[in-house]
């Protein structure tokens, strides 16, 4: 044979030993089954691996010129970690601060007709006019139509600025309105309504502007008067302040907030404190909510969402074990549907499971869980979407929520042993993908019709659900995903629906949205539906036809749970809130509902 003719040959021998070498090379998260630690780690007891976080560098200085991988990627390697954003270092205090660079006053209407009073002076911003001239007084007067004491919350808000020796101090005026206890009676329950979070993300927004490091909040008589009141404005506080920005290469100038001082006319209500300090665990909660559901698809898939699990169980070793199913392990437990969505993406699947022990260990035998779909990505299979696929980041909602939970409730040290599971992989396109007509066989032994590859949540849940009823054995299970189109059409983009045949679970998860400010609707399931997901040719379907998508989606998942009536069960589909639309970015729904599910339960 001529080299000309042996060329291609020798070419194409050389490109297979070229990928041989690669795949030897190559980590064995991406070859078999893997679990994400280090070798020395490996070697060590599940609950007591060090995790060593290996963050992202965004942003490269003179050193890193001469490295030639792109921060976000490589061509051979998937990403195996995602940074996430810290917490704003704000302390907040009932104490006083002499001296702070703005004073802001809180001032109540009276009454709740629109009076043509000005709002009155609280003893706090009495002693301050008579100190400066009575030149608050002067303020109200001059915009006393605007400051009058029916005036809406928020509405106006003027700022004095006073020379004193030393420096120049900044006073503004905060109408609260008709009065908190007039304007808590027709409050709205969507949570940018409530008075308390309504002022917190007015603080945090004059804070950044102003670019005032301390700030004193001067109340009147009945406004943060609760513990939950105190914690819900400071939370908004926090969530105010959040800033994703991992991904910019000149990102923004940081908070330069620093310190916040709740001034009360009398003395702070009890357990003040102690709300402040939990409202950052529910903050530390709703910041990797959002993180998670921020991050694009090349950086958050399956081996980073693990990862992320492993820092969560690493930063609380005393209340926090982690185990991660491979590939191999989830096929022992036959879990056919979760495996068939993963078939056709280039990152192995992952199924964590982070379990919650109270400090004093589990009491009285009672155990829930939190399940979360967890896809990373959702490109819909070979029922390729046609819209709207550069958002399918957040199809991982329902696990951002849950992880969140869980780095909630580790702070909180709620008493009720608690189980975070979550089904991870992505829903793409490739040789070994899953295709329509597709028969899958769960793990508790039901077989089920893909008739649709764009409806994978539900199939990856079907086998959550089974190890959450099964394997762990809860009492309750509550289940959140970004589940169906057909719940953003029936609720809108700012409520969760809700589907139980538990009406004790329904109660619960509806005061838990009251207290935590994510909102939900119990919505109906219909048994009659279930005849419209028999399949001729398998045990279900994983759709129906063409009406009522969410209710038959939900009663897809009861087949899951063995018995409903023994074991509570709640779907909580979170498609509409997930997502900010106007403001381009995650909203962190689901992780305070689920934290003061938790937290709830803990007390029953």
């Amino acid at each position: 044979m001529s080299r000309s003719r042996l060329a291609p040959y020798l070419l194409a021998s050389l490109m297979l030993l070229a990928r041989c070498s690669s795949l030897l090379l190559a980590p064995s998260s991406l070859l078999r089954s893997s679990r994400l630690v280090s070798p020395a780690a490996s070697r060590a007891p599940a609950a007591s691996r060090a995790y060593t976080s290996s963050p992202l560098l965004l942003r490269g200085g003179a050193d890193d010129e001469d490295k030639a991988s792109f921060p976000t990627w490589s061509f051979n390697e998937a990403c195996t970690a995602m940074t996430q954003t810290q917490l704003p270092l704000v302390a907040f205090s009932t104490a006083k601060n002499a001296a702070p660079d703005l004073t802001i006053f809180c001032l109540a209407g009276t009454d709740t007709d629109k009076a043509k009073s000005t709002l009155p002076l609280t003893p706090a911003a009495t002693a301050f006019d008579s100190a400066n001239g009575n030149a608050l007084s002067s303020l109200l007067a001059t915009h006393s139509k605007k400051l009058a004491s029916g005036s809406a919350a928020g509405a106006f808000t003027p700022t004095l600025s006073i020379p004193s020796a030393s420096a120049l101090s900044s006073a503004l005026v905060y109408s609260l309105g008709p009065g908190p206890k007039a304007a808590k009676k027709d409050a709205s329950p969507l949570p940018e309504a409530s008075l308390a979070s309504s002022l917190g993300k007015f603080v945090a927004s004059t804070a950044a502007s102003s670019q005032a490091k301390t700030i004193t909040l001067s109340l009147p008589e009945g406004a943060l008067a609760s513990p939950a009141e105190v914690s819900a404005f400071a939370s908004a506080v926090y969530a105010a302040m959040y800033k994703d920005t991992r991904y910019r290469a000149s990102p923004p100038p940081d908070n330069t907030l620093e310190s916040i001082h709740l001034e009360f006319p009398s003395s702070a209500p009890p357990g003040a404190d102690a709300a402040l300090a939990d409202a950052r665990h529910y903050a530390a909660g709703v910041y990797l909510t959002k993180d998670i559901v921020n991050s694009p698809p090349n950086i958050l898939n399956p081996l980073s969402m693990a990862s992320t699990a492993e820092a969560i169980a690493a930063e609380f070793p005393d209340t926090m074990t982690l185990k991660i199913l491979e590939m191999d392990e989830c096929e022992e437990r036959g879990m056919g549907a979760f495996l068939g969505v993963a078939r056709g993406s280039e990152t192995l699947p992952k199924f964590i499971h982070l379990t919650y022990t109270p400090p004093g260990g589990s009491t009285g035998g009672k155990k829930i869980a939190c399940v979360g779909k967890g896809l990373t990505f959702d490109a819909g299979g070979y029922n390729i979407k046609t819209a709207m696929m550069e958002l399918m980041k957040f199809d991982c909602g329902g696990s951002a929520a849950v992880l969140g939970a869980a780095r909630s409730v580790a702070g909180l040290k709620p008493d009720i042993e608690t189980h975070f599971i979550v089904a991870s992989c992505e829903n793409m396109i490739n040789e070994k993908a899953m295709r329509p007509g597709d028969v899958l066989t769960a793990s508790n032994g039901k077989t089920i019709e893909v008739l649709n590859t764009d409806a994978e949540g539900r199939l990856t849940l079907a086998d959550a659900l089974v190890y959450a009823d099964v394997e762990v054995g809860a009492d309750k299970i509550v289940e959140c995903s970004t589940l169906t189109g057909a719940c953003m059409i029936s609720l809108g983009d700012e409520v969760a629906g809700v589907w139980t045949s538990s009406d004790e679970l329904a109660e619960a998860l509806a005061a838990s949205a009251d207290r935590s400010g994510d909102p939900v609707w119990r919505m109906p399931l219909v048994k009659a539906y279930n005849d419209s997901l028999k399949s001729k040719v398998a045990d279900l379907k994983n759709i129906a036809g063409r009406y009522g998508g969410a209710i038959t989606a939900a009663l897809f998942l009861q087949n899951f749970v063995r018995d409903t009536e023994k074991t509570p069960f709640a779907h909580v589909d979170l498609a509409g809130p997930v997502w900010d639309n106007k403001g381009g970015e995650a909203t962190g729904f689901g992780a305070r509902l689920l934290t003061q599910w938790v937290q709830g339960e803990a007390k029953n």
